[in-house]
Formats: structure tokens, C-alpha cells, sequence
């Protein structure tokens, strides 16, 4: 069966929508809206800056691999805030993405982004959905997301999959780098994600964390700045699972496998506590 869409007429007013997700507490149901919806879009040079400087991207002439999920973020809140859609988008957790580089993301301007969601599934502490992102250009498909996010307090029949094991053998330390007590901030800025546990510790504590805590994306995002030509510029895919979340202030520290078509990765703090794991892999 086709994917049904929804082509908006105006952009997503990410004030309305955060309205909307601050009064909206509840479960509504277990199913899941059919259709995605459709906007275009285009790169503004100057956020696509800010976005370099605060995540640590070069000036390359291409598109950071992770840029797209800012063009993508107010469409995914009007999906995730919209009348049909069950759970509150306050408290979903993003358990892990993964983002696949069609063609090298060179040149870019003028885009169409496509967001919906699929695959409601058990898990042990809930249920699990995947947010689905693609972006095309002129050319066709450009760039695509998976999100896998969970939303605590969902009874579905089944039982929840058991997670594969990781494959972290032969990586030794990259780099090492300070997570500031304002990068929440500063992300929100040129992200949009304002969600108030990245924000301060006041209003992460509001949501039951005792200090503010770093977007998932954002490390994810200063990771692969900080791998750098390590990575494909394209026909690559890069997948993470988050685990512990990174407290702000801290210092964490990046392991690799050596440069190459195939790799993995683990984003450790003090101690040895996990924050991320993941691989880059070729498209088959």
C-alpha cells in the first residue's frame, strides 16, 4: 500500500505547536495516524552556520550529516502534536536513530521533507514507535531518518524483542571534549528543540532529572563533527543508540574504530558510564 500524505499549505508555527504539547498529558489510544505529512523547505545559510559552530562541523561545502533533523524538526512536532496522533509528545524518549546519506548533500537549497510515524511495538517499559524522515531535492531521495522513540505507560499485547549486542570490539580513544552547562541552550537556539530538560536545571528537574541533560542529537551530531573524514561523504548510514544521558556540565570521551567504510563508536563519561554506542555502515 502507497503512503498517504499531507502537503501543508503554510509552515508549522512552532510556538502554537509547543502550546499544544505543554497542555497535552494524556494517552489517547494505541494506534497510530496512517498518513505523514509533506513541506518544503530551504537551507539558510546563516542558521546552517550557527548549527556548524555550536556542534563543531568544518566548512566543507556539504550539509552535516545530522543537519537535516533540524530542517525536519517543527514538521515532526506538528506530526507528534496533531488530534490524531495517541501519546503526549512531553515525556517521549528518543531511544535511538539512525540516518542514512543517499548523495552527497553538496549544493543544497530547495528541499521537500516527508515526516510520519510506523511500527507501534512492545516494549519492556512501554511501547516503541519509529519516527520516519525523509528529505528529497530536485535530484529525488536525498537523505533519510529512523527515531526510535518510546512512550512509558502503553500496554500492547506481544512480547518486547530482546536488543541485539553491540559490537564495540578494537576501539581506542578519538578525542575528548567538554559538554558546557549551556549547550542545551545553545542547541535549543539552532535546533528549535526547546524541550525543557536540555535547558536548565530548574526545568529539568520539573521532568525528574536532577540537572539539565544534552540533547541526544547534539551529541550525536559533535560525535560525527568530531570523526570527521574518518566518514563517507555519502551512501553511508549511521546508526546510534542512546543509553545513559550526558549531564551537563561534563566531560565525555569518544571511542572509534579506525578510519574506514565500516566502523563503530561508544561516547563514555566519567567512569566508564555509556552514553552512546553505534556504527557507520556502507548502504547495501
Amino acid at each position: 500500500m502507497s503512503q498517504r500524505w499531507h502537503d501543508l499549505n503554510t509552515p508549522p508555527n512552532l510556538p502554537e505547536l509547543y502550546w499544544k504539547a505543554a497542555t497535552r498529558r494524556k494517552i489517547t489510544g494505541t494506534e497510530l495516524p496512517a498518513a505523514g505529512l509533506r513541506h518544503p523547505v530551504s537551507v539558510q545559510p546563516a542558521k546552517l552556520a550557527a548549527y556548524r559552530q555550536v556542534c563543531g562541523f568544518t566548512e566543507n561545502g556539504l550539509l552535516p550529516p545530522t543537519y537535516p533533523h533540524v530542517l525536519a524538526f517543527a514538521l515532526q512536532m506538528q506530526l507528534l502534536t496533531a488530534a490524531d496522533f495517541p501519546f503526549p509528545l512531553l515525556g517521549l524518549i528518543h531511544l535511538a536513530n539512525r540516518i542514512r546519506v543517499l548523495r552527497p548533500m553538496g549544493g543544497v537549497g530547495d528541499l521537500s521533507i516527508g515526516v510520519r510515524v510506523d511500527n507501534l511495538r512492545p516494549h519492556a517499559k512501554g511501547a516503541v514507535f519509529d519516527l520516519l524522515t525523509n528529505v528529497d531535492d530536485a535530484l529525488g531521495p536525498l537523505w533519510e531518518a529512523q527515531s526510535r522513540m518510546l512512550c512509558r505507560g502503553v500496554k500492547l499485547p506481544g512480547e518486547a524483542p530482546a536488543e541485539p549486542a553491540p559490537n564495540e570490539s578494537g576501539l581506542s580513544e578519538l578525542t575528548r571534549w567538554q559538554a558546557p552547562a549551556d549547550i542545551g541552550r545553545r542547541y535549543a537556539r539552532v535546533s528549535g528543540d526547546y524541550n525543557p530538560i536540555h535547558l536548565s536545571a530548574v526545568t529539568a528537574r520539573l521532568f525528574g532529572f536532577p540537572q539539565a541533560i544534552a540533547h541526544g542529537l547534539w551529541n550525536k551530531a559533535r560525535t560525527l563533527a568530531a570523526l570527521g573524514e574518518q566518514l563517507p561523504a555519502a551512501n553511508i548510514e549511521i546508526a546510534v543508540d542512546f543509553r545513559k544521558p550526558v549531564r551537563l556540565p561534563s566531560e565525555v570521551c569518544l571511542l572509534a574504530s579506525p578510519a574506514g567504510p565500516s566502523g563503530d563508536l561508544r561516547l563514555t563519561g566519567a567512569g566508564g558510564l555509556e552514553h552512546m554506542i553505534g556504527h557507520w555502515r556502507p548502504l547495501a
